[in-house]
């Protein structure tokens, strides 16, 4: 009887206020949340996780040690992995980002390399960006990954001491330049002889990712996986 009431009242609610794919913008069917089972199907997935030295790892060969990388997803100009992002980013909708951290930790979960991850931190914003954004969009893919894993994610404890310009425009070296010294441990001791799954949300140079990967492996005994929503590496 609940659950029949529940149901009427989902639907009364969605006649009013639609829940919407943050995809594709379409109507939510009953049971479906965040993202629309069409788009679960449809986007672009690398499976990088299930492949050993795969273009993302290969990205970091003589730039800094690390120990597995993966991506959820192609990103696409124009696509709805990029629509879903900025979903993310800049309207506030914040569920998108536990749900695809959510979704993609049942995947890594099965996979030994990324099994084996003690903890899991994500790339910081500044705290003038992060205020004025009003959250971290990484926190909350940190988060799904963390409630998929089973494993702790840390927050605070990877720091951006110095906010950079963006990125957008510059070329790899100039990336590496802006964010190469900005990156330190508030407590070192809490990463001694863990292994990181480190995690942002797009990954293209890479320049970031690195920075946050050196300052992770001066910690004596850690190593760094790469874990991230959606990657323009080929």
């Amino acid at each position: 009887m609940f659950a029949a009431l529940a149901d009427c009242a989902h639907d009364f609610v969605s006649l009013f206020y639609p829940y919407l794919c943050q995809a594709c913008g379409q109507t939510l069917r009953r049971g479906e949340e965040v993202i629309c089972s069409e788009c679960q199907y449809a986007l672009p997935q690398t499976h990088y996780h299930e492949e050993r030295n795969n273009a993302i790892e290969k990205h970091f060969w003589g730039r800094v040690e690390i120990f597995r990388a993966s991506s959820f997803y192609f990103f696409q100009k124009g696509s709805r992995i990029q629509h879903l992002i900025h979903q993310l980013k800049y309207r506030g909708r914040t569920e998108v980002g536990v749900k695809l951290g959510d979704m993609y930790g049942v995947q890594l979960r099965e996979q030994q390399d990324y099994h084996t991850a003690n903890v899991i931190l994500p790339v910081p914003l500044h705290k003038s960006k992060e205020m004025q954004r009003g959250y971290n969009q990484v926190n909350l893919f940190c988060e799904g990954i963390s409630h998929s894993m089973e494993i702790p994610w840390l927050k605070n404890i990877l720091i951006r001491t110095k906010s950079t310009e963006t990125q957008t425009h510059k070329s790899r070296f100039e990336r590496w330049e802006n964010v190469g010294s900005v990156f330190q441990i508030a407590n070192p001791a809490a990463l001694e002889g863990k292994h990181v799954l480190l995690c942002d949300d797009v990954i293209t140079t890479g320049s970031t990712l690195e920075a946050c990967a050196r300052a992770i492996l001066n910690i004596a005994g850690t190593s760094v996986s790469i874990a991230t929503i959606a990657c323009a590496v080929k």
